[in-house]
């Protein structure tokens, strides 16, 4: 699970976009920024020394604007989505992306020699949908581990809505646990205990 959390967060990573994004195509984005960033990760002896201040205010200011978390918060509720007022979808969103950067930003520091390989993407003008697939290349003779990105065009350029790896949904992997709160709990069952989730994650 560690290694899955270092995978998607590294990932997440290459898309910290330029200011240029929104007249880019989503795989030149990724493209352009992966060797950046991983000289920033090389580099910063901050970073690798476990400086949350640091990882954290590279998350919210390069990383969170470019990814649709309501959208991706609406996935993870599924069905169960419906059953929420404004206020509390609103609640939900803030929890689910506190709960994700909390997460992936305590992996950023174990990035060491990963590679990022952007395969090209075919994207007509007239298209709002797209899966741009990466992989992430291991040492010792590891086998590549296959992360796409479902993103959509939006006003200010193309976002990221879900992230998967080797297969695996990112907001998929969230449902089965919110649903579970949700029968159990209720929607507020399910806000307070991302609250509680994150409270704890909090500081480690």
């Amino acid at each position: 699970m560690k290694l899955l959390n270092r995978i998607i967060f590294l990932t997440l990573l290459a898309i910290v976009f330029p200011a240029t994004a929104q007249n880019s195509s989503p795989d030149v984005l990724i493209k352009n920024t992966v060797d950046e960033v991983v000289a920033v990760l090389k580099q910063d002896d901050g970073i690798r020394e476990g400086n949350q201040d640091k990882v954290l205010n590279l998350v919210r200011e390069k990383i969170l604007p470019h990814f649709n978390f309501t959208r991706m918060t609406q996935l993870a509720m599924g069905k169960n989505w419906s059953l929420a007022g404004p206020e509390q979808k609103k609640s939900l969103v803030k929890e689910f992306r506190t709960l994700l950067v909390r997460t992936y930003s305590n992996s950023l520091t174990s990035y060491r020699d990963e590679v990022i390989k952007v395969k090209p993407t075919n994207v007509s003008p007239q298209d709002t949908r797209t899966i741009v697939k990466t992989q992430v290349i291991q040492g010792g003779g590891k086998q590549p581990v296959p992360i796409d990105y479902s993103m959509e065009k939006s006003n200010n350029g193309w976002k990221v809505y879900d992230v998967t790896v080797s297969g695996v949904s990112l907001v998929t992997n969230y449902r089965g646990t919110f649903n579970s709160q949700v029968r159990d709990g209720g929607v507020d069952g399910l806000i307070t205990a991302l609250v509680e989730k994150n409270t704890s994650m909090k500081g480690k």
